[in-house]
């Protein structure tokens, strides 16, 4: 299998994270992590805006090929749903414009594939990430650690004897179903 980088990106309103891993012979190493800060932006709408720019200079920057994104997980408040999952489509948007293929992880396939327990805490995922990375994420914000575990999780689910990922992809979608697609 060639080299290749993944992005991992941690959908947010407030906070949007992303971790750039490279792979070498099967191996990971950290290129990148951080968050895309929209505390300062007005409205919703220019937080998508912000996320899905950031995002694009982040793929033109580092040349990944794909991209692993954590799916919102299911809560109460069905607005902040809403918005989780718009801020989601953004990331997804600009990867695919970028001509990445997309994968979409649940947060419990995220942390079961990085500490082996789809119920850990955020703290142990950051804890787990620092020993298969061998790096120190002292000082981080979970959201980059939680973007980071999704671009692990891929790698793992990638590389899995038992095949390709169980990711859901936005780009398999397309190709499967090319009579939903709307031409405008």
């Amino acid at each position: 299998m060639p080299n290749y980088k993944i992005i991992g990106v941690d959908p947010g309103t407030k906070m949007c994270g992303y971790g750039i891993l490279e792979v070498i012979n099967k191996k990971i190493r950290l290129i990148d992590l951080g968050v895309i800060n929209l505390t300062s932006k007005k409205t919703h709408q220019e937080k998508l805006q912000t996320i899905y720019h950031q995002v694009q200079a982040e793929i033109a920057t580092y040349k990944p090929t794909c991209m692993a994104v954590e799916a919102p997980f299911f809560g109460k408040n069905v607005q902040s749903m809403l918005k989780l999952g718009r801020a989601q489509g953004s990331a997804i948007v600009a990867g695919m414009n970028m001509g990445l293929e997309v994968e979409e992880y649940s947060p419990k396939k995220i942390k079961q594939s990085v500490t082996g327990n789809g119920n850990a805490s955020k703290e142990q995922v950051a804890a787990m990430l620092e020993s298969i990375l061998n790096i120190s994420l002292e000082g981080k914000m979970l959201d980059a650690t939680d973007a980071l575990g999704a671009a692990v999780c891929h790698f793992y689910q990638s590389n899995s004897i038992l095949g390709k990922s169980d990711g859901k992809s936005w780009s398999k979608f397309l190709k499967n179903n090319p009579g939903r697609v709307k031409q405008f």
